[in-house]
């Protein structure tokens, strides 16, 4: 079972919306986090060891994973989705572009 970590700002739209979607497939064991000190689950070292593939949502996500567990990164690979925070939870449209990027990475 492929472990997968879904990042965003907050946790409170874009990643849990793909938690939720990827979380059906009963070949992926997937969590979710957030960068922001304030988010929902936020992103801890436990967490990005954890996972062997990580999608951020933007550019600047994966320069704030690099920069704040750079050296816990080694076991995962990091891939940018390049999806703004423009989509509410569950948003048909953020779901798919989810699928149409994400499902690529996957097996």
């Amino acid at each position: 079972m492929k472990r997968v970590l879904f990042v965003c700002s907050r946790n409170r739209l874009r990643s849990p919306t793909a938690e939720r979607v990827f979380g059906a497939r009963r070949d992926l064991d997937v969590a979710s986090a957030g960068l922001a000190p304030d988010a929902e689950e936020p992103l801890t070292a436990d967490l990005v060891e954890w996972a062997e593939l990580i999608f951020v949502m933007e550019k600047r996500h994966r320069a704030a994973l690099n920069r704040r567990f750079g050296r816990r990164l080694r076991h995962a690979r990091v891939v940018c989705l390049d999806i703004p925070d423009d989509y509410g939870f569950m948003d048909p449209r953020l779901v798919q572009l989810l699928e149409a990027r994400v499902g690529r990475h996957l097996p």
